[in-house]
């Protein structure tokens, strides 16, 4: 097996992904009360401003499909989680099962 060492937009991406997935419901829930045309303003603003103070990797945009070898941000086949390139390579070499070359 290679020596793997994860490029740092690969280990911010993977970061962000873990701060959406544990902050997700409580955001949510926020974001309820905040748009909840029938509760009083007070109520909403306090919501809102908890939202404000949820950390920057919480957001769901903050999350971009990166290719996990190579960090690179387009091109990136997210059934597989790699990019054009790589996913080229890797199946050339017969390393992800059940893709192979197509000739006809």
């Amino acid at each position: 097996m290679p020596n793997f060492r994860p490029n740092i937009r690969v280990l911010r991406d993977m970061k962000a992904r873990n701060g959406v997935k544990e902050n997700e419901v409580m955001r949510r829930a926020y974001l309820y009360v905040a748009r909840n045309q029938t509760l009083p303003p007070h109520v909403r603003h306090q919501a809102q401003l908890q939202l404000n103070a949820l950390g920057r990797y919480t957001r769901p945009t903050s999350v971009v499909n990166r290719c996990t070898e190579s960090g690179r941000g387009r091109g990136v086949m997210s059934e597989f989680g790699l990019c054009r390139f790589q996913f080229r390579l890797k199946a050339l070499n017969n390393e992800i099962p059940g893709v192979k070359k197509a000739s006809w």
